[in-house]
């Protein structure tokens, strides 16, 4: 499930991760958001928390979150994604660098400094 984190300034799309992700919760949460702060700032910041076993995405899931790098790509401001896994931190920290903007991985223990950059 995905959830949206508020408090955000409008440019900032930040989202929780739990449980089972899917397709839908790309086309309903994911998806709108993020097309609502590019229509109305243009650059998008984009927070995802995953508090669940990346097991627990299912094929459409993974699909549409491709789609949805493509389709923004050069619209990505700042990307930060924050997990409990160091791969997943390696992962963000070394692929990122394939994307304009900035892109960061943050350990769980670090989620008030990711809120906080992501923010800025």
């Amino acid at each position: 499930m995905i959830e949206v984190i508020p408090g955000f300034p409008p440019n900032v799309a930040a989202f929780n991760a739990t449980g089972k992700i899917t397709g839908q919760d790309y086309d309903e949460i994911i998806n709108p958001l993020v097309k609502k702060i590019y229509d109305e700032c243009g650059k998008i910041n984009y927070l995802l928390v995953i508090k669940t076993s990346l097991e627990n995405y299912n094929f459409e899931a993974w699909l549409k979150d491709a789609i949805l790098g493509f389709v923004y790509f050069t619209e990505w401001k700042k990307i930060g994604i924050v997990s409990n896994k160091r791969s997943i931190k390696r992962f963000t920290d070394i692929f990122g660098k394939l994307l304009p903007g900035s892109t960061k991985g943050f350990m769980m223990e670090d989620l008030d400094i990711a809120k906080k950059w992501i923010a800025d």
